[in-house]
C-alpha cells in the first residue's frame, strides 16, 4: 500500500499542473476575448457617434425620421434604421437611407465609416457636390445616390474605389466630363450616369471595364462617336443605354462574338447617328430591345436582325432618314413574316421612315396576339387596311395615319376592346365610320380626320365613356351631331370641322366642361347652344363659318379658362356681352362677319392676355375704346363698321351733351328743323335750276370742242365708272392671298383678281402707313380720270374707305417691260428687235400725249421699265402716276393742277437709278 501511494503522488501532481495550466489558458483567453469585445464595442461606439453626427449633418423633413438614431439606443446594428453590421457585429458595413426625405449636402463625416460596403442615398433631396472624404470608402462595393440634386463634377478619385461593383448616380445635376479614372474599377458591373448634364465624349477607356454588364449614359449632353472598343472588349455587356444625347457617327459595326449570349438592349434614341443598324445584332440570341428612334439612319427594315428573336419585345425605328421594305420598297410581307416569329414582341414603332408597299392581307394573323403598339404613321404604305386587323386582340395603340391607304375602315376594328388610340387620319379612306365603333370601349383617342368618309356620325360613339379626343374633321360627313356624344363626359377635344353637318348644335354636347370645341365650316344652324356656358375648363371654341343665329348670351363669360373664341362668319345678332371680361385667359376673339350691334364693351380691356381681336363687318356703334389692351389693335380689327368712330378708325365723334333730352330742347329743334327744311326747299329749287343751266352749257361746250377734234372727255364720264365694293375685291383676290400677289413697292401691293363676271383685273392696294400714300392715291386718281390714250393705262374704278384705298386697273398678262427685258436665269429674252422698236414708239406716243395733248399737262416723274406694262397684243402702256405732277391746266382746272403738284414739291420724285440729276424733286422737274 505504501508503495502504491508513493507511485500515485507524482500522477496527482501532474494532473494538478495540467489543471493549473488549462485554467491559466482559459483565464488568458477569456481576458483576451473580453479585451477584444471591449475594443470592438469601443469601435462600434465610435461608429455610432459617426452615425449620430451624420444625422445632425442631414436636414430631415420630419423629426420622426431616423428617430431611433439617438444616444440612448445602444443597439446600433439592430436598432438603427437602415444600418447593417457585419456578422460579428463589429462594424457598420451597410447604410440604406433611400426615400427618407433627406435634404442638404452629404456630410463629410460619412467618409469615416471606412468599413462601409453598401451605401444607398437614392430618392432624396440631397444637394451639393460629392465630398472629397467620400473617396475614403475603399471597401465600398455598391454606391447608389440616384434621383437627388447632387451637382458639380464626378470626382476622379472615385476611380480609387477599386472594390466598386455597382455605381448609380443617375437623375442628378452632375456636370463636366466622365472621368477617365473610372477605367480603374475593373470589378465594375453596373455604371449608371444617366439623366445628368454631363458633356464631352464617351471615354474609350470605359472599354477596359471588361466585367461591365449594364452601361447607361442616357439623357446627358454627350457628343462625338460611340467608342467601338466598348462592344469589342466588354464581352459581358448586356445593356447599352446611350439615348438622348448628341452622339454622332455610325453605330460600331463590329462586336465581340461573346455578346451573342449576353447583349439584350440597344438604346440609342434621340442622337445624330448615321449609317445603318449593326449586323452583329442578328447573332444576339437574347435581344430584348432595339430603340434607334430620332436619328439619321438609312437602312432596310431589319428583317434578318429580328428573325427568330423570341425574347424581342420593343422595336423602335421611327423618325430616321429612310428605311425601305423588300423588292425596292414595295413588299412588306417578309418583314411582317419575321415579326410573326417574334412571339414576345409588344411594340413596333416604324413611323416617318418612307416605308412603301401594301399591308399583308393576313396582317392580323401575322402579328403576335400580345402586341400592344403598332405605329406606321407618315410613310407611303398603300392599299386597304386588312380585314383581319381585329384579330390583334390585345393591341392598345394603332397609328396608320398619313399614308396612302384607301378603301373602307374594316368593321373588325370594333372587336379591339383594349384599343385606346386609333389614328387613321390623312389617308384616302372612304365609306362610313363603322356604326359598331362604340364596341371598342377602351378608346381614348379616335382620329379619322382628313379622309373622304361620308355618311353620318355613329351615335354609338356616345358609349365610349373613356374617349378624350375625337377628330373627324376634313371629311364629307353629313346629318346632325348625335346628342349621344354627351355621354363622353371625359372629352377634352371635339373636332368635327370642315364637314357637311347640318341641324342645331345639341345643348348637352356643347356643355362638356373640359372640352375644346371646333365645329367650324359646316352648315349648322339655330341659336348658340346655352351649354357653352358650362365649358368652364375649355381652352378653345370655334364655331365659325356656319349659319348660327341669335345672340351671344352673357353666361359665356363663365368659361374662365377659354383662350380662343371664334364665332365669325355666322348670322349672330345682339350685343357683345360685357361679361366677356371674365375670360381672364382669353388670347383671341373673332366675331367678324355677323350682325352684332351696340357699343364695344370697354370692359374687354380687363382681358390683359388678349392679343387678337376681330370685330369687322358688324354693326357696332360708338367710340372705339383705346384703354388697356385696346391700344394694341389697329383699324383692321374694326373694318366694315361705319358707325364706329374714334382715332383708331379715323372718324371723328360728335359731341354729346347731357341736356339733349330736355323737352324745351326738343321743341326748339323741331321748330328749327321746320324752318331749315323750308329754306332748303327754296334753295334746292334755285340750285337745281342753275345746275341744269350749267350742264346745258357744258354739253354745248363739249360738243363744240369735240367738233374741233379736242381730246377732252365729257364731265359725265366721271360718273360712268363701275362701283366695286371692298367685299367684291376680297372675293376677287381670294382675301388678298399671297398666291395672287403680282408685285410690291413703297406704295403698297398689287394683286391679280377675277371679278364676278370673269374679268381679270389688277388691284393696287395702297399701304396707308406710308406718310404720302393718301396724297399719292388722290394724285393717281386725278391723273387717270383726266387722260385717255391707247398707250396710257386706264382706270377701271377705285375703292376708297377711310382705312382702305385701292385702284382697279386692267390686268396685263404679259407683265412689265422689265420682266420682258431681263429674263430669269436660264431663259432667253422674249422681245425681238421689231417688238422693242414698237414698244419704244408706244412709250414715246404716250409721253407725248401727257406732255402736249392731254387736258392737263402731266410730268410722269418715275418712268422706268417696271412702270411700262405690255398687253396681250404687245402694245406698251405707261402706268403708275402715283408721284406724277400736273403742271398746267387745260380747260379751266388750273387750281386742281396746282394742288396736286404742290403735294409732291418736297418729295424725292422717281426711283434711284432712273432719276436725271436735275429732276430730284418736282419743283425743278423738266420735260
Amino acid at each position: 500500500m505504501a508503495s502504491w501511494g508513493r507511485a500515485r503522488a507524482p500522477m496527482v501532481a501532474r494532473r494538478a499542473a495540467v489543471v493549473v495550466v488549462v485554467l491559466y489558458i482559459v483565464l488568458v483567453v477569456a481576458a483576451s476575448a473580453a479585451a477584444d469585445e471591449r475594443r470592438h464595442a469601443q469601435v462600434l461606439m465610435q461608429e455610432k457617434a459617426t452615425l449620430l453626427q451624420l444625422k445632425r449633418g442631414f436636414a430631415l423633413l420630419s423629426p420622426a425620421l431616423l428617430a431611433d438614431w439617438n444616444e440612448s439606443n445602444a443597439d446600433v446594428c439592430g436598432g438603427f434604421t437602415g444600418v447593417t453590421c457585419d456578422w460579428r457585429r463589429q462594424h457598420v458595413v451597410g447604410l440604406n437611407l433611400s426615400n427618407m426625405s433627406i435634404y442638404g449636402v452629404i456630410p463629410a463625416v460619412l467618409g469615416e465609416l471606412s468599413h462601409l460596403r453598401f451605401l444607398d442615398l437614392s430618392n432624396n433631396h440631397i444637394s451639393g457636390a460629392i465630398p472629397s472624404l467620400f473617396t475614403n470608402l475603399t471597401r465600398l462595393q455598391d454606391l447608389y445616390v440616384s434621383t437627388n440634386l447632387i451637382s458639380g463634377a464626378i470626382p476622379p478619385a472615385v476611380g480609387n474605389l477599386t472594390s466598386l461593383k455597382n455605381i448609380d448616380m443617375s437623375g442628378n445635376l452632375l456636370m463636366g466630363r466622365i472621368p477617365e479614372e473610372l477605367s480603374n474599377l475593373r470589378s465594375l458591373e453596373t455604371l449608371d450616369l444617366g439623366q445628368n448634364q454631363l458633356a464631352g465624349g464617351i471615354p474609350p477607356s470605359l472599354s477596359e471595364l471588361t466585367n461591365m454588364y449594364y452601361l447607361s449614359l442616357e439623357k446627358n449632353s454627350l457628343s462625338g462617336p460611340i467608342p467601338a472598343a466598348i462592344f469589342k472588349n466588354c464581352t459581358r455587356l448586356g445593356v447599352a443605354d446611350l439615348g438622348d444625347n448628341n452622339l454622332s457617327g455610325e453605330i460600331p459595326g463590329e462586336a465581340s462574338s461573346n455578346l451573342a449570349n449576353w447583349f439584350a438592349v440597344l438604346n440609342l434614341y434621340n442622337n445624330n447617328l448615321t449609317g445603318r443598324l449593326p449586323r452583329w445584332l442578328a447573332n444576339c440570341t437574347f435581344l430584348f430591345m432595339i430603340d434607334v428612334e430620332n436619328n439619321s439612319l438609312s437602312d432596310e427594315l431589319p428583317t434578318a436582325i429580328i428573325s427568330g428573336k423570341n425574347m424581342l419585345k420593343y422595336l423602335h425605328l421611327s423618325n430616321n432618314v429612310r428605311f425601305t421594305s423588300d423588292h425596292g420598297n414595295t413588299n412588306l410581307e417578309p418583314f411582317f413574316l419575321a415579326v410573326s416569329n417574334c412571339k414576345s414582341i409588344l411594340e413596333i414603332e416604324a413611323g416617318a421612315l418612307g416605308i412603301g408597299g401594301r399591308l399583308p392581307s393576313r396582317l392580323g394573323s401575322m402579328l403576335p396576339p400580345n402586341m400592344s403598339h403598332l405605329n406606321l404613321e407618315l410613310n407611303a404604305i398603300e392599299g386597304p387596311i386588312p380585314d383581319d386587323i381585329g384579330d390583334v386582340i390585345n393591341i392598345t395603340l394603332m397609328n396608320l395615319s398619313s399614308n396612302l391607304l384607301n378603301g373602307t375602315i374594316p368593321e373588325s376594328i370594333c372587336r379591339l376592346s383594349k384599343l385606346q388610340q386609333l389614328a387613321l387620319s390623312n389617308n384616302s379612306l372612304t365609306g362610313d365610320v363603322p356604326p359598331c365603333i362604340g364596341n371598342a370601349t377602351s378608346l381614348g383617342e379616335l382620329d379619322l380626320s382628313s379622309n373622304a368618309l361620308s355618311g353620318s356620325i355613329p351615335s354609338s360613339i356616345g358609349s365610349l365613356t373613356q374617349l378624350a379626343y375625337l377628330s373627324l374633321q376634313g371629311n364629307r360627313l353629313s346629318g346632325g351631331i348625335p346628342a349621344s356624344l354627351a355621354g363622353c363626359l371625359g372629352m377634352l377635344r371635339l373636332d368635327l370641322s370642315r364637314n357637311l353637318l347640318t341641324g342645331e348644335i345639341p345643348d348637352e354636347v356643347a356643355g362638356i366642361a373640359k372640352m375644346s370645341l371646333n365645329l367650324s365650316r359646316n352648315q349648322l344652324g339655330g341659336d348658340l347652344p346655352r351649354g357653352l356656358s358650362r365649358l368652364q375648363q375649355a381652352e378653345a371654341v370655334d364655331l365659325s363659318w356656319n349659319n348660327l343665329t341669335g345672340a351671344i348670351f352673357p353666361d359665356i363669360g363663365a368659361c374662365a379658362e377659354l383662350e380662343v373664341l371664334d364665332l365669325s362668319h355666322n348670322s349672330l345678332t345682339g350685343v357683345l356681352p360685357p361679361t366677356l371680361d371674365g375670360l381672364e385667359s382669353l388670347e383671341s376673339i373673332d366675331v367678324s362677319d355677323n350682325s352684332l350691334t351696340g357699343e364695344i364693351p370697354p370692359s374687354l380691356s380687363k382681358c390683359t392676355t388678349l392679343t387678337h381681336l376681330n370685330l369687322s363687318y358688324n354693326d357696332f356703334v360708338g367710340v372705339v375704346p383705346t384703354a388697356g389692351v385696346f391700344a394694341r389693335f389697329t383699324s383692321l380689327s374694326y373694318l366694315g363698321n361705319p358707325q364706329l368712330c374714334g382715332a383708331v378708325v379715323g372718324r371723328r365723334c360728335g359731341r354729346h351733351h347731357t341736356w339733349y333730352q330736355s323737352r324745351k330742347f326738343l321743341i326748339v329743334i323741331c321748330v328749327c328743323a321746320a324752318a331749315v327744311a323750308f329754306v332748303l326747299t327754296i334753295l334746292c329749287s334755285v340750285s337745281i335750276r342753275k345746275i341744269r343751266e350749267r350742264l346745258a352749257a357744258v354739253r354745248e361746250d363739249v360738243f363744240r370742242r369735240g367738233r374741233r377734234g379736242g381730246g377732252g372727255s365729257s364731265p359725265v364720264m366721271k360718273y360712268k365708272y363701275p362701283r366695286i365694293t371692298y367685299r367684291e375685291l376680297v372675293e376677287a383676290t381670294e382675301e388678298f392671298s399671297p398666291d395672287r400677289l403680282v408685285g410690291t413697292g413703297s406704295y403698297g401691293r398689287v394683286y391679280r383678281g377675277t371679278l364676278r363676271d370673269g374679268t381679270m383685273v389688277a388691284v393696287k392696294v395702297l399701304q396707308l402707313q406710308t406718310g404720302n400714300s393718301t396724297k399719292s392715291f388722290n394724285r393717281e386718281c386725278q391723273v387717270l380720270k383726266r387722260i385717255r390714250h391707247r398707250n396710257l393705262m386706264r382706270i377701271v374704278t377705285a375703292c376708297s374707305l377711310p382705312d382702305f384705298k385701292a385702284l382697279v386697273l386692267p390686268f396685263m398678262a404679259n407683265g412689265s417691260l422689265e420682266r420682258c427685258l431681263y429674263a430669269a436665269a436660264g431663259q432667253t429674252a422674249e422681245l425681238s428687235l421689231l417688238q422693242r422698236v414698237n414698244i419704244c414708239s408706244d412709250i414715246a406716243e404716250g409721253m407725248a400725249y401727257l406732255h402736249h395733248h392731254s387736258p392737263v399737262k402731266v410730268i410722269h416723274c418715275d418712268l422706268k421699265p417696271s412702270n411700262i406694262l405690255i398687253n396681250d397684243d404687245m402694245t406698251a402702256l405707261v402706268s403708275d402716276f402715283g408721284i406724277s405732277r400736273l403742271v398746267m391746266s387745260v380747260g379751266g382746272v388750273a387750281n386742281a393742277a396746282v394742288d396736286v403738284g404742290a403735294s409732291t414739291a418736297n418729295m424725292l420724285c422717281g426711283s434711284i437709278g432712273y432719276i436725271p440729276p436735275g429732276n430730284q424733286t418736282p419743283s425743278n422737274t423738266t420735260q
